[in-house]
């Protein structure tokens, strides 16, 4: 790395650190090309030239800010698994943690569940890959009743939601339990722990078996790939 390459990236880490910071702390409306510029000690084309406008610069922000919560979740969930933790504890904490997250950010969760803004970011999609896994785990242990993208879908959804009805009840008024109610509905929908019918024994062994299909090592790729198409027609049909 040349030193005019070094110096460009400090001064990028530093503009988003100081839009990171003006945006938490007072709104996306604060994080103008002046005040920026001043408190990042930099001319004002210097942030039209790295960012191109006040969106691209909105944007790095958000992606800087959900690439460290992202490696955070990434942390927990790889110290859970290897520490044997229950994943259906190991999906709440996720849930709860997300929550709260979203919560304590609001104008980053707002850009960051905005698809024109975030559809084609690295750490958006880095923080799926954090709940497939979460979601794979508690499949590979015959709980859920229905497809993993499904359960993902639901959970994600739910989560999105709770967030934005927290954040749109003023602080006095918001239901403290809403989100914990919530995701325990979600639960009732994915879950098999007490299945009723035969079907949800079968479809609960079909996930289940369709979750540890990427690691059957004695079969080849294609032969992975066409007993997961198998098994997901399977849990779609039961």
């Amino acid at each position: 790395m040349t030193d005019s390459t070094s110096t460009r990236d400090d001064i990028r880490t530093r503009i988003v650190a100081v839009s990171a910071a003006l945006l938490r702390d007072h709104g996306a409306s604060a994080v103008t090309t002046r005040r920026v510029a001043q408190d990042a000690d930099v001319q004002p084309p210097t942030i039209y030239r790295l960012f191109g406008d006040k969106d691209g610069l909105l944007e790095a922000v958000a992606e800087h800010v959900l690439a460290e919560h992202v490696s955070t979740k990434r942390r927990i969930t790889a110290a859970a698994e290897s520490d044997g933790v229950d994943p259906l504890v190991d999906l709440q904490d996720g849930w709860r943690t997300q929550v709260e997250f979203g919560v304590a950010n609001p104008e980053l969760f707002r850009l960051m569940t905005d698809p024109q803004r975030m559809s084609n970011s690295r750490a958006t999609e880095a923080g799926m890959e954090v709940f497939r896994t979460r979601i794979r785990r508690v499949a590979e242990t015959g709980r859920l009743q229905v497809s993993e993208a499904r359960a993902l879908g639901l959970v994600q959804a739910a989560g999105v939601g709770a967030i934005q009805v927290l954040l749109a009840t003023p602080p006095q008024d918001r239901d403290a339990d809403l989100p914990g109610d919530l995701f325990d509905a979600v639960l009732h929908q994915i879950l098999t722990d007490a299945p009723t019918r035969d079907e949800d024994d079968r479809t609960a062994a079909a996930v289940a078996f369709r979750a540890i299909t990427p690691s059957l090592g004695m079969l080849s790729a294609s032969e992975r790939g066409l007993l997961g198409e198998w098994l997901d027609r399977v849990i779609t049909e039961l």
